[in-house]
């Protein structure tokens, strides 16, 4: 009997009952953290890129792809929240004068970052 494509390229069929079912397996992912950004994109890309989404899923990437995701959106919302402290005049001095209008003003920029980076 000749082999399928299926079998020319590695793969095993397991019998069950009458019927040859392919044995097909997720190859192994290492483990990493995805954070919150990683998180949030992971819903995007179940909700709107489908496609996408099982492409990286069946070939192993999914992890390694959203743990980067998460790097970058962490450093530019790091970074936005640096320039706009600079911008609006930010300083551990208010801190030190003033620390609940401080606090207000950072959580303001947190948020503003948050909505840019999402």
């Amino acid at each position: 009997m000749a082999k399928s494509l299926f079998e020319e390229l590695g793969g095993k069929y397991e019998r069950q009952g009458d019927y040859l079912i392919p044995c097909l397996t997720v190859p192994a992912e290492e483990e990493q953290a995805i954070g919150i950004w990683g998180q949030r994109h992971l819903d995007y890309l179940k909700q709107y890129r489908k496609v996408t989404y099982t492409n990286l899923l069946t070939s192993g990437r999914l992890n390694a792809y959203l743990a980067d995701i998460n790097r970058q959106a962490q450093e530019r919302f790091e970074r936005l929240i640096e320039g706009m402290k600079q911008a609006q005049g930010i300083t551990e001095q208010l801190k030190a004068e003033n620390a609940l209008e401080w606090t207000g003003c950072l959580n303001n920029i947190r948020a503003c970052a948050r909505e840019i980076v999402e």
